[in-house]
């Protein structure tokens, strides 16, 4: 069987609702010699992303998705068990991500994958006020800043957090890393709101995070929210 025919059958069989079907194509994938990576990478995140673009479309209803998206829950959390983690980088992240249950699974899959990549990683989901998330960098001091399919919604908290990192220079050493939703959406946004590093895809991202660990970004870089000087005429008002 093709894989797009099987990413499309496993589809079906998730916005149905159809949990013993989904299973038995985990379980089929499988034993025809998938490994969990595989099944992560080739299935369960393409899978994923064809829902949330219907969803976004309108070409989705919100009972399709919220079925096939529970389910597959289901499914990442069990195929995370199977993962085995290579030897550790010795680099800590902590990861957030948007609100929305479907958010807090895009980033759950990326998660996975850091582990497996040897990345130890606290993950602490969506809804996280910004002050709060400043003191755990500041007691932590994690390597890694991670921010993961994040909604346009998010975007101003995101924004400034990382305004707040940069001004108040909290752990200059954390590497921002930002990836998927809205980032995947607009292109070029992520540099342009200082992240150091950025991805559209968990694979994309745990390549990036191990190729480039010393990667930072460059204050010629960000644009947005960058704080305008005042016109002369006003300066001279004052």
């Amino acid at each position: 069987m093709s894989q797009e025919i099987l990413q499309e059958r496993f589809f079906e069989a998730l916005i149905n609702g159809d949990r013993p079907a989904s299973r038995a194509i985990i379980q089929d994938s499988l034993k025809s010699g998938a490994t969990p990576r595989q099944l992560l990478t080739d299935l369960l995140w393409p899978t994923y992303e064809s829902m949330e673009k219907l969803y976004r479309s309108d070409q989705l209803t919100k009972l399709s998705h919220h079925l096939g998206t529970r389910l597959l829950r289901v499914l990442v959390d069990q195929n995370a068990s199977r993962l085995v983690p290579t030897q550790s980088k010795g680099r800590t992240i902590f990861a957030l991500c948007g609100p929305r249950d479907s958010d807090e699974l895009g980033a759950q899959m990326a998660v996975d994958l850091l582990e497996e990549a040897g990345f130890e990683v606290k993950f602490a989901g969506g809804n996280i006020a910004n002050d709060e998330i400043m003191s755990q960098v500041n007691e932590a001091k994690p390597d890694v800043l991670l921010m993961f399919a994040s909604g346009a919604n998010d975007l101003p908290n995101i924004r400034a957090l990382i305004d707040q990192l940069h001004e108040i220079a909290a752990c200059p050493n954390v590497q921002i890393a930002v990836g998927g939703g809205v980032f995947n959406r607009a292109d070029g946004l992520a540099e342009e709101i200082g992240a150091d590093l950025w991805a559209n895809s968990p694979m994309a991202m745990v390549e990036a995070l191990v190729a480039e660990p010393a990667r930072r970004a460059q204050e010629q870089q960000r644009t947005v929210g960058r704080k305008r000087k005042a016109p002369v005429g006003k300066r001279e008002a004052a």
